[in-house]
């Protein structure tokens, strides 16, 4: 995927395999940003709740290692991002963040620590964390900031962590809708939409309080759209359909409960189909994602591993370009 969007050229190299195997010698020895998404297996709520102790979310450490090695080559990069779930602050009763603090504080690095809804920016809760490290940390702000709500201000007040606080403008408010505005345009009779009596099963899984929510959305007088998904309860999986005009957060598509699905009211009738890839990459923010050769499910799983477009911009023009602005020596 992206190769196929992004291309190849000299100087922009994508390397695809184990971030353990990774060579400091073969990175770019004048990087400004390091940035790591690391694997949520095991710090979601979805997770085993390993912690950075699990398989896979533990691949941050493979990080904090390159960035070391790059340190002792004289090359490590003023900045360095951490992004993850928001269950990363609580994962242990915030030992594993402490623990991803102190990590960095041993290379050199101060660190921030936000909060940031891709909702801010496009009608999909996504709620996210990011750990900004600083070689420089910027000059302390004098605001509170809407990025560290008060279940984070705990971080700020340890003593045995290096930590900093930028200055911040507001988040923008969180979207009320909007998802119904990025739905694809499929026709009625496009196979994608399920059949009679795949809508009834749809129909058939829902608990009272959901039929209810359904029966209102059919005397709107005008078509809605909204997403659901499978949750399990009580050992039932039942479907379960936002009331509002936002999508659940994405995510991979690993199976069933990981999909979500897009329904139409009209009136009484109901149809249901799953999201598309071209809903995944708007709702992510990518809407001119090149998706030419892509299977379905390999979208779906690439967007639902990935990081919101304008999140990402608003926290580089807000934070990451001031602070390598404010440097002679960055600034190039």
């Amino acid at each position: 995927m992206y190769e196929g969007h992004f291309g190849t050229s000299e100087g922009h190299v994508f390397e695809l395999g184990d971030v353990g195997a990774v060579s400091a010698v073969t990175l770019p020895q004048d990087a400004k940003v390091a940035w790591a998404s690391s694997p949520c297996t095991d710090l979601s709520l979805a997770g085993s709740r390993a912690g950075l102790r699990g398989k896979a979310s533990g691949t941050f450490w493979k990080f904090i290692d390159v960035l070391g090695d790059l340190g002792e080559r004289g090359a490590l990069p003023p900045i360095a991002v951490l992004e993850n779930v928001t269950g990363l602050a609580t994962s242990h009763g915030g030992d594993d963040l402490t623990a991803a603090i102190q990590a960095f504080n041993e290379l050199g690095y101060s660190v921030d620590v936000l909060a940031i809804d891709a909702r801010r920016f496009v009608p999909q809760s996504r709620p996210r964390l990011f750990l900004i490290a600083c070689i420089e940390p910027p000059a302390p702000s004098v605001a509170v900031s809407d990025a560290r709500p008060s279940w984070l201000q705990w971080v700020f007040s340890d003593p045995t962590l290096k930590t900093h606080q930028a200055d911040l403008p507001s988040l923008p408010l969180p979207l009320m809708d909007g998802l119904g505005g990025l739905v694809e345009d499929v026709p009625e009779g496009d196979g994608r939409w399920w059949d009679s009596s795949r809508v009834l099963a749809f129909r058939d899984s829902l608990s009272p309080v959901q039929r209810d929510r359904v029966s209102v959305f059919g005397e709107q007088g005008h078509v809605v759209y909204r997403s659901a998904y499978r949750r399990t309860r009580q050992g039932v999986a039942r479907w379960e359909i936002r009331p509002d005009d936002i999508s659940g957060c994405l995510r991979t598509a690993r199976g069933g409960s990981s999909k979500q699905a897009v329904v139409r009211f009209e009136g009484p009738s109901m149809q249901v189909r799953w999201m598309t890839p071209l809903e995944y990459a708007r709702l992510m923010g990518a809407a001119d994602f090149s998706l030419d050769g892509v299977r379905n499910n390999q979208a779906l799983f690439g967007f639902g591993d990935a990081v919101a477009v304008p999140a990402v911009t608003w926290l580089a023009n807000n934070y990451l370009k001031p602070i390598l602005a404010t440097s002679v020596d960055w600034a190039d």
